[in-house]
């Protein structure tokens, strides 16, 4: 009986010893080969070679089965390092893939912030812009002029009106027909005259009639004949238009 047996279910690991027998049952083909070719009277020196070989005792079964097993452990060898490639692949493309990713990540983040900081920037400027208005606004109001409760306040403060709408006169062509209608009283009133009898009596600094001060009232002073300021700006309109400046006006108009 063999020494050692070999099945398909479990195949031992082949070591140095069992590359050294394939060798020799290599070595014991050949002989089998050269002396199936040797003459008769040669069997002495074929029995003796026989007998020299005889420590190989492997079948050519068994040889087989080496062979074979040989054959499954290179082939399990291929297969595991495909196996170690395909591996290594698939660990580089995940790392690429996560490389990648982190990059778009970056750059997203990269891209809001530089989005922020422009927003940042345009509110600050935005914030800049409506101080300095609001700035501006004050200094105006604190520069606009002040006018006296007087005549004179009222004359000044009416012309600097009338400059900015477009409508020509001058301190002295008001003064003069404000004295002549109703002596500086800005509540002064004609009960008498035509218009009176009409219905629709002169009224104020410059005894303007209701519809004459309407038609021609300028924007930004009060809606009544007996504001100062409504009053001589709606009547020095009204000159304006009909005799070409109140200052060409010297009686009754």
């Amino acid at each position: 009986m063999p020494k050692y047996t070999f099945t398909r279910a479990h195949r031992p690991a082949l070591t140095k010893r069992h590359k050294i027998a394939v060798a020799g049952v290599a070595t014991l083909g050949a002989a089998a080969v050269a002396f199936s070719a040797v003459p008769g009277n040669a069997e002495t020196t074929t029995s003796e070679a026989a007998v020299s070989s005889a420590p190989v005792k492997y079948s050519s079964e068994q040889l087989k089965v080496l062979q074979a097993d040989v054959s499954e452990q290179l082939a399990a060898k291929s297969l595991q390092g495909q196996a170690a490639a395909a591996k290594a692949k698939v660990e580089a493309k995940a790392k690429a893939k996560a490389a990648a990713a982190a990059k778009k990540k970056a750059a997203a983040a990269a891209a809001a912030k530089k989005a922020a900081a422009k927003k940042k920037a345009e509110k600050a400027r935005k914030a800049k812009a409506a101080s300095r208005s609001a700035h501006r606004a004050k200094l105006k109001a604190a520069v606009r002029k002040s006018y006296a409760n007087n005549l004179d306040g009222w004359i000044k403060e009416s012309l600097d009106i009338m400059k900015s709408k477009g409508i020509p006169g001058t301190y002295n062509g008001l003064y003069r027909n404000i004295i002549r209608e109703s002596s500086g009283n800005p509540n002064a009133i004609n009960n008498w005259d035509i218009n009176a009898i009409n219905g629709v009596p002169s009224i104020g600094l410059l005894q303007i009639i209701k519809p004459t001060f309407n038609a021609y009232h300028v924007p930004g002073t009060a809606w009544s004949q007996y504001d100062p300021v409504a009053n001589i700006t709606a009547s020095a309109n009204y000159a304006f238009h009909r005799y070409g400046s109140i200052d060409n006006v010297n009686s009754a108009y």
